[in-house]
Order: C-alpha cells, then sequence, then structure tokens
C-alpha cells in the first residue's frame, strides 16, 4: 500500500490537505505554541462552516447537532482565521491562559 507522495507517515487519514505546504502543519501538533484559542458562542453560530475551509490545520469539526463546533487544540495554533472568517463574528479569539478558555 502506498502513501500520498506529499503527506507525512504521522498524518492522520482523517485529516484534510489543504495545499502544497499544508501537510507540514496538519503533521505537528502545534497547539503548544498557542497563545490565544478560538470561543464559539454557539447562539451566534449559523454552522456554515466557513471557519472549518478556511483553518489552515483542519482542526475544527462542524456538528449539525449538539454544540456547532468542536476544536482539535493539539493542533489549533491559536492563528485568529477562523474568527476573521467567520460572517456572524461568532468566534472571539480569547487568551490561553484565561479561564474563559477552559473547554
Amino acid at each position: 500500500m502506498s502513501t500520498p507522495r506529499n503527506t507525512p507517515m504521522n498524518t492522520p487519514r482523517t485529516r484534510k490537505v489543504l495545499g502544497p505546504c499544508s501537510h507540514v502543519l496538519v503533521a505537528a501538533r502545534t497547539g503548544s505554541w498557542r497563545t490565544e484559542r478560538p470561543k464559539a458562542d454557539e447562539a451566534l453560530c449559523v454552522r456554515c462552516g466557513t471557519c472549518a475551509r478556511y483553518c489552515p490545520t483542519a482542526c475544527i469539526t462542524v456538528h449539525r447537532e449538539g454544540p456547532p463546533l468542536s476544536f482539535d487544540w493539539d493542533y489549533c495554533k491559536g492563528c485568529g482565521i477562523c474568527a476573521n472568517e467567520c460572517p456572524k463574528q461568532a468566534l472571539t479569539m480569547i487568551a490561553e491562559g484565561s479561564e474563559e478558555a477552559c473547554p
């Protein structure tokens, strides 16, 4: 069985590779670099998936039922792209060490 050419061996099969360089971001557990993390406002989120499409490490999952979003904190680097792209401003960036940051 061969592996895709641009995908490292340790990349989980369920992750999407979004471009020629993103496989490096997906393979590295960069969550420890984070100084901020996204926090979702469930009342504002319309589950459109824009945040998940723009996430460079594909660490956001949009759910049809229950809480609208879940994050893979091992891979989220706190870049804030999801919060910037959200059309409803349902995501805000909060400090990693704050009490609000507890999942």
